[in-house]
This record gives structure tokens, sequence and C-alpha cells, in this order.
């Protein structure tokens, strides 16, 4: 699962976080379906509900998948690493310049966030993208 579908828009990192425990994680712990409206990042609005049935194991990925009350239910932590420069020209790269005037915003938020946490410093595997 992609917490990138619980983003409520370019100011909603922490927010995806505490809907990704509330609506996702938690029931799914209770042995229950999880059922969540995925954020339609073209029409800026919360599209159609989406389902996730209750697994053995569920991978989410994406930033903020193991910050705060979501680092509860995880086994393994993963934290993707990267120089900012680098992290930059790829995700423009990935997803053109439509994202470049959202770039410093979201990079604040995940700064605040991730330092706040200790995000990386939890990490039971660090991994370096950095090719260099």
């Amino acid at each position: 699962m992609r917490v990138e579908d619980l983003y409520p828009g370019w100011d909603g990192l922490a927010e995806g976080v505490r809907l990704l425990v509330d609506l996702v994680l938690e029931p799914l712990a209770a042995g229950e379906v999880a059922r969540y409206r995925a954020w339609d990042w073209h029409a800026g609005d919360w599209g159609p509900q989406r389902r996730v049935d209750p697994v053995p194991l569920l991978v989410v990925e994406g930033c903020g998948a193991s910050v705060g009350r979501a680092g509860e239910f995880a086994a393994v932590r993963v934290w993707v690493d990267a120089p900012t420069d680098l992290r930059r020209q790829r995700g423009l790269a990935r997803d053109g310049e439509t994202y470049a005037p959202w770039w410093e915003q979201w990079a604040a938020q995940e700064r605040a966030l991730f330092t706040a946490d200790r995000t990386r410093e939890k990490a039971d595997l660090v991994v370096s993208t950095d090719l260099s």
C-alpha cells in the first residue's frame, strides 16, 4: 500500500500518517477490513473508497510509513537515503516539473516530521541510494 494515497494534498504529510494509522493499520491489526478514500492528486480531492482485507503481512511504502504511531505497527522499518540534491533531481525526473513548485514545501514537512520523530534513527535498515 502507498502512503501517498492518504496525503490530503501538498500540506498533508502528517495528516496522511494519521489516516494511515486510523483507517488502515488499526483496523487491520484488529482483524478487520480497512477502508479509506485515496487522494486524487489531479482533482485535488478525495477519490473513491478502497478496501484492504486483513493479511498476514502488509508492505506500506512512502514518506511517513513508520512515523509516530505508524511505527508501532511496523515489523521492519526501512529508511531510504540519498543526498538532498539527488533526491530533488530524481523526484523531478519522476514526477515532472509540476512537482517543482511544491518541492520545498514538502521537503520542509519531511524535515520537521522526521527530525521530531527521529525516524531515521529508529530504522532497522538504512539503504543509501547514492551511487557516486
